[in-house]
């Protein structure tokens, strides 16, 4: 199952029960035009999962990528991220970033917040993911990384002051329904639809964004 957050967004497509991950980034791809390239996976040892890694203290179990050269893995095509997963059916999905979106990431509660200042000022907004890590992830045009620190500081921000990162190129992050360990599962918070195919420039959301994470220091 694909897990969304409920209550979140309006014009949902179809809930994904039983969807397997190789479906699913199959999916991505077709329908979104999103590089895939399959991470890391959970394997059960003595009855606890771990990290395909075998590094028993994995900072994210089975939700990072599984070799050195994953960008140049990563494809835009559906038939050969089927070949992917069809290899190994258990491996996370993951999206590099940088190439057709960025994603700003900030703390789940500041996030929360410029959600709600984002619905009051009628933004559309891109795809948004949620993490165990309580890290939540705006998808943008590609390009923010650069924009960010500036406008940040034409906001009265130091870039440095905020809780607020901009994943770019040389990035990626974990799509749902990936797992990272016992933590749970990546979800969607604002999920892929028709209606936000177009991705917003950040100079768009920023001030929003800036504003919560200025909250929520």
């Amino acid at each position: 199952m694909e897990e969304t957050i409920p209550g979140t967004g309006s014009a949902h497509i179809p809930q994904q029960r039983g969807t397997s991950l190789l479906e699913t980034a199959v999916r991505y791809a077709e329908e979104r035009h999103w590089d895939v390239f399959p991470g890391a996976w959970l394997e059960a040892a003595d009855g606890v999962q771990r990290c395909s890694c075998g590094e028993p203290a994995c900072a994210a179990p089975g939700a990072h990528p599984a070799h050195e050269d994953w960008a140049a893995r990563a494809t835009g095509s559906a038939t050969v991220a089927r070949r992917m997963w069809q290899k190994q059916p258990a491996a996370s999905v993951l999206l590099p970033t940088g190439r057709t979106f960025d994603a700003v990431e900030v703390a789940e509660s500041a996030g929360f917040l410029a959600l709600a200042r984002m619905e009051r000022m009628e933004l559309t907004l891109g795809p948004v993911t949620l993490a165990p890590d309580r890290r939540m992830r705006f998808f943008v045009l590609p390009g923010a990384a650069a924009k960010v620190p500036e406008l940040l500081r034409g906001l009265g921000w130091s870039p440095r002051s905020l809780d607020l990162a901009v994943l770019g190129e040389g990035g990626y992050v974990a799509a749902p329904p990936t797992r990272v360990g016992t933590r749970g599962a990546v979800q969607w918070v604002c999920r892929p639809t028709a209606a936000n195919r177009w991705l917003p420039d950040v100079e768009e959301v920023i001030s929003p964004l800036a504003y919560a994470c200025g909250r929520d220091r």
